[in-house]
Parts: C-alpha cells; structure tokens; sequence
C-alpha cells in the first residue's frame, strides 16, 4: 500500500513594520499608523492599515508623547486579528509636539550674541593666561630673532587669525556653510546628548515600561 502525502499551502498575509525613532507633528493633529512606522506588505493592507488611528494630539500631552509598539500591534490586531505582523527595529516612537514659536527680536538676537562673544573671548583670554602665552610668546620671538620683546606682535597677530581659523576648521563651518560632509566634533556630542535624552524620555514617559504591584 502506497500513502500518498498531501503538502496544504495556507497562504497567510504577512505586514512588515518598523517603527521610526522620531515624528513632529503639529498641536491636535491625528497620528496614524503611516505616520510612526514604515510598512512593507501587500498595496491594500499597507493602505488600510496605515490608515489606522493610534493617537489624537491633546494638550494634555505637552511635548512628548511615546507611543510603544505593543500599543500599534493591538490596534492592528483589533482591526484585523487574521494579519501576521513581523516587526523589526525600534520599538517606542517619540512623538514631539512643535507650537508655534515666538520670533526673536533683532534686540534679543544682539543680547544673546554679545553674550557669548564675551563668554568665548573671557574663556580664550584666561586660558592664555593660565598656560602664560604671552611668555611662551616671548621666548619663542628671542629664539628665533636673539632680541627680546615684551609685546611680539609677529607672533601674536598671525597667533590671532589662526585662532580662529582653527575654531571655523574644527567645528566644520562656517555660518550655515560646511566644508565636507564629516561631522563636527560638537555635532557628534549634540548627537549623544539627544540619544541619551531620547532614552529617558523613553524610559520615563513610556507608562507601558512601569508596572506597580501591592501585596495585600
């Protein structure tokens, strides 16, 4: 007796998300499902299901809403509980909320720039005077020429320019303009700090990662 073996194919749709990192929207705006995370899937279930509401913008949520993926994956299997949903990637999305911001003055901006100008210039100045350039300066101009002089101008003013030219060089700009596509040091450290900022705020604002127990 032969026994023929019957293979049954069970065609099953299968959704592809991944969460994004960071989404701006606007104050009372409807975020969807689009809208937080990418989807790869057939054309009419992708449609569909990015269609989906998740959260309505209040403003009761200030700034920063964190939607977790649990969260997504439910109403997506409320919606249709037949999907298959493979998820890759992050699992929050940080919402920011942008209000509208008040213009600054032409007044505020030359406060705010004097201000840092003599912040920048004291820094330079007592750094200099820490390591006593002015001496260092004066011995280098008496090994060079053999005479002494209290105040060596042919080093301190080319000293001066390439001062700054080294700061534009080192941070990478100048105004608006970059020189190449390489990050800047200080751009590098913004990048930490809001990759540490992101992961409180995650951990804190996230309520689905707090669970309280009471035992009777």
């Amino acid at each position: 007796m032969i026994w023929h073996k019957e293979v049954f194919h069970l065609d099953v749709e299968i959704l592809y998300l991944r969460m994004r990192h960071r989404l701006v929207v606007s104050p009372d705006q409807t975020v969807r499902v689009k809208d937080i995370a990418q989807l790869v899937g057939p054309d009419d279930t992708t449609s569909t299901i990015g269609q989906l509401t998740i959260h309505k913008i209040t403003v009761h949520d200030k700034t920063i809403v964190v939607i977790d993926l649990m969260k997504v994956l439910q109403r997506i299997r409320n919606f249709n509980p037949g999907l298959e949903v493979q998820t890759v990637g992050p699992v929050q999305t940080i919402i920011e909320v942008n209000y509208p911001k008040t213009k600054i003055t032409g007044v505020y901006f030359v406060l705010v720039w004097m201000l840092l100008f003599i912040g920048s210039a004291l820094a330079i100045m007592n750094f200099h005077e820490d390591v006593s350039m002015q001496s260092v300066h004066q011995k280098i101009y008496y090994l060079i020429t053999g005479k002494q002089n209290d105040y060596p101008l042919l080093l301190q003013i080319p000293y001066s320019f390439g001062l700054g030219l080294g700061m534009v060089l080192f941070f990478n700009h100048i105004f608006k303009k970059r020189f190449n596509e390489e990050p800047s040091p200080l751009e590098v450290e913004m990048f930490n700090y809001q990759q540490d900022l992101d992961l409180y705020v995650i951990m804190n604002e996230n309520k689905e990662n707090e669970k309280k127990t009471n035992d009777d």
